[in-house]
């Protein structure tokens, strides 16, 4: 899958991965077990964020201190990718939030476009995309290139499920983007689902499950 794919191996995103899978799992419960897990990635996916040193006073002396070097964009793509929107923004206080919003034709299964809302100085910034599924890869790849028109440079897209073909497609068309995923599943069916997934990510969040 190449180097720019980094899975996510934890014991305890294993267990709220086996929540959400859940049919019998209810919206609320749904919703706060997807910050959770989020929270728990996000960790990982800010690890290499750069730092620079400051001057902070204890109470006892001055001492060296240390903050972030980059602006942070969180861009989640509509409407599923707000649901990890505060996880991110609870350890990234300081950073910006975009939108960009696509849906799936359900009969071509690519992405169509109907809104884009970004902060200024994407060039200057740490892009991070958040999308629960990547399943055949269109819509991601749809707002990375989206987001390098506009001058985004450093951009990382985080998922909890995916699937090889939309993993496949990202890496080839975006080889310089960094991947962070929970799981990798099986396969899309034909409708463009993962398997075995958790259904519409969107749906369960939101309680709009026909």
């Amino acid at each position: 899958m190449g180097n720019n794919l980094l899975i996510i191996n934890h014991p305890l995103i294993k267990r709220d991965l086996t929540y959400l899978r859940d049919k019998n799992t209810p919206s609320s419960l749904f919703r706060s077990i997807l910050k959770r897990l989020t929270s728990l990635m996000a960790f990982e996916v800010t690890k290499d964020l750069a730092t620079t040193t400051k001057e902070v006073e204890t109470p006892l002396e001055v001492t060296e201190g240390h903050e972030l070097k980059d602006e942070i964009v969180l861009v989640p793509i509509l409407r599923a990718g707000l649901g990890m929107v505060d996880a991110f923004l609870e350890i990234l206080p300081e950073a910006r939030v975009g939108h960009i919003g696509l849906y799936r034709d359900e009969e071509t299964l690519k992405p169509v476009d109907y809104y884009f809302k970004f902060p200024k100085n994407l060039d200057k910034s740490v892009v991070i995309i958040l999308d629960p599924m990547l399943a055949t890869g269109g819509s991601v790849c749809a707002a990375v290139s989206y987001l390098k028109e506009r001058g985004a440079k450093k951009i990382k897209v985080v998922s909890l499920i995916a699937a090889p073909e939309g993993i496949n497609k990202l890496t080839n068309e975006h080889p310089d983007v960094q991947i962070y995923i929970a799981v990798l599943d099986r396969q899309l069916n034909q409708k463009g689902f993962i398997l075995p997934g958790l259904g519409d990510a969107g749906d369960r969040i939101f309680g709009t499950e026909n």
